[in-house]
């Protein structure tokens, strides 16, 4: 008897929690909980990466030589000319943090217009979900209008003279008939790549202890999932 009495307590307990599940959620809450999730997240990525050493400090992020170019690198060291391999390294990692501080109002107004269809079932996709999603539906524009940042970067960071430097001793060891990549929009995707790992990042924080957030909209949102 005290089984039973104590399971139709524990319906009776658990009935309201079951309730406010994520099926009880309106899509637009939904919509706007994982919008205001994946703007905390790009302020998050602009924070950590648009600052000194953001990316080349952080191994996770750091960009190294495109393609065949690494082997290139690799056989300059062990010529005793790694200074040209680790000054392109230096240089490319440098225009990706000045690219990410620029890159604030990029993204917040690239998540405003993001169109956003079943929101649920993103919500539901996994600790990502929502990340992979803004990268499926954005990453293509988002390049784009980061290029021009990227490239006013470059020319401060001096990177394209780096590059060209770096190649021409390479095709004087016969190893760069031609460049390689260009490298422009190597280290604007880049850029965007390290963006969104630290936005995925973020929103499995965001999942993973919804009801630490300052916003009343995450912690019902992402607290709906738990």
């Amino acid at each position: 008897m005290r089984t039973i009495i104590a399971l139709f307590v524990w319906l009776f307990v658990s009935m309201p929690a079951l309730a406010t599940g994520i099926s009880a959620l309106s899509d637009e809450d939904a919509a706007n909980g994982m919008k205001q999730a994946l703007t905390q997240g790009a302020g998050v990525a602009v924070n950590k990466l648009g600052v000194a050493n953001g990316f080349l400090k952080n191994p996770e992020v750091k960009i190294q030589l495109p393609g065949t170019l690494q082997q290139v690198g690799g056989v300059m060291r062990s010529l005793g000319m790694g200074k040209y391999t680790e000054g392109l390294i230096v240089a490319m990692n440098h225009t990706a943090e000045t690219a990410a501080a620029e890159a604030g109002s990029l993204l917040a107004d690239a998540v405003k217009k993001m169109p956003v269809e079943d929101p649920k079932k993103i919500l539901a996709g996994g600790d990502e979900a929502a990340t992979q999603y803004f990268r499926e539906t954005t990453s293509d524009e988002l390049a784009q209008k980061l290029l021009p940042i990227v490239k006013k970067a470059t020319d401060q960071a001096g990177l394209l003279r780096k590059y060209n430097e770096f190649a021409g001793k390479g095709a004087k060891l016969g190893l760069v008939a031609e460049k390689d990549a260009n490298i422009e929009s190597y280290v604007t995707q880049k850029t965007l790549e390290g963006i969104y790992l630290i936005m995925a990042e973020e929103e499995h924080l965001i999942r993973n202890d919804p009801m630490s957030q300052e916003s009343e909209l995450l912690r019902k949102v992402f607290g709906s999932l738990k």
